[in-house]
C-alpha cells in the first residue's frame, strides 16, 4: 500500500513539474517602455489608435514614437489561451488584446516622474514588469484620464464624457475643441477606451457608459469598470475606480459626476 501511495505522489509531483515546465515556456517581452531613467523627446506623438471596423485589431500607428508607446511580444503563447492579458499602468488595470502573432502595441501618454508598466497572462502565472522615471519636458501630459474597460468579449460598451463647456466626447466625436480626446472605439470586447485631457477645464464633468450591444446575447450582463485619474504623476494625484453592472443593450448609465476646481 505504501508503495502505491509513494508512486501516486511521485506521479502527481512529476505532472506538476511537467505542467510548470510547459507554462514556463510562455514569456512576455516588453520592448517599450524600457526601465530606468529617460529624458525623452520633445516630439509630439499621436494619441489616437488606429482601428479597422469591426474592431478586431487595435494597435498603435506604425510611426508612433517609442517614448509614448507600450509594445511587446508574447513568446510561445498557448493556443488555448482565452481572455485578454491584463496591462497595469501606474496601478490601473486594463485589458490588453494580443494579436494572433503574439504582438501587441498601444500608444500611451505617460505622466512625468515615476511610471510602471506590467503585463500579466490571463491566468496570472506569467508576468513582466518595468519601471522608469520620465523627466521629459515640453510635452503635454494628461491632467485628467478616464478609462473604461469591461469583462465580456464580443460586447460593445461606449464611454461618453461631457465636459464643463458642454462638449461631448464619444465614438463619433473623438477629438474635442478643448483639447480632450478619446483614443479609440473598441467594439468587440474588454476595451479599454481612454479619454485624456492635458488641460482639463474647471467645472462639472459627467461620465456615462452606454451598453451599445452584444454579439452573443442582447440580455447578457457585463460589468463596466471606470477609472478616473487626476494629476497623474504629481504629489496630489488621485485615482477612483467604479464598477457598474449593465444588464441589456441600449442601457445608458451615469457612472460619475464630479467637479474639477
Amino acid at each position: 500500500m505504501k508503495h502505491h501511495i509513494l508512486l501516486h505522489t511521485a506521479l502527481i509531483l512529476l505532472t506538476g513539474l511537467v505542467g510548470s515546465a510547459l507554462q514556463a515556456k510562455e514569456s512576455i517581452e516588453l520592448q517599450h517602455p524600457s526601465g530606468g531613467w529617460r529624458s525623452g523627446t520633445d516630439n509630439a506623438d499621436g494619441y489616437l489608435q488606429e482601428i479597422n471596423y469591426p474592431a478586431n485589431s487595435v494597435s498603435a500607428a506604425p510611426d508612433q514614437g517609442k517614448e509614448s508607446l507600450i509594445r511587446g511580444q508574447i513568446h510561445d503563447r498557448p493556443k488555448e489561451s482565452r481572455g485578454p492579458y491584463t496591462l497595469v499602468v501606474n496601478g490601473i488595470p486594463m485589458p490588453q488584446q494580443i494579436n494572433d502573432d503574439g504582438s501587441f502595441a498601444r500608444p500611451y501618454a505617460f505622466a512625468s516622474g515615476s511610471n510602471s508598466v506590467e503585463l500579466r497572462s490571463p491566468d496570472g502565472l506569467v508576468q513582466r514588469r518595468v519601471q522608469f522615471y520620465d523627466e521629459r519636458q515640453g510635452q503635454a501630459r494628461p491632467k485628467l484620464r478616464i478609462l473604461l474597460a469591461w469583462d465580456t468579449d464580443n460586447t460593445d460598451l461606449d464611454l461618453h464624457v461631457v465636459t464643463p463647456d458642454g462638449e461631448h466626447v464619444f465614438y463619433a466625436n473623438r477629438v474635442l475643441n478643448n483639447g480632450g480626446a478619446l483614443d479609440v472605439d473598441v467594439t468587440t470586447g474588454y476595451g479599454p477606451e481612454i479619454f485624456s485631457s492635458p488641460a482639463p477645464q474647471a467645472g462639472n464633468y459627467l461620465v456615462y457608459v452606454n451598453y451599445y450591444g452584444s454579439g452573443e446575447d442582447e440580455q447578457s450582463v457585463t460589468t463596466a469598470q471606470v477609472s478616473i485619474i487626476t494629476d497623474e504623476g504629481e504629489a496630489n494625484e488621485q485615482q477612483q475606480t467604479f464598477r457598474v453592472p449593465l444588464r441589456r443593450a441600449g442601457e445608458l448609465t451615469l457612472v460619475k459626476q464630479f467637479v474639477l476646481p
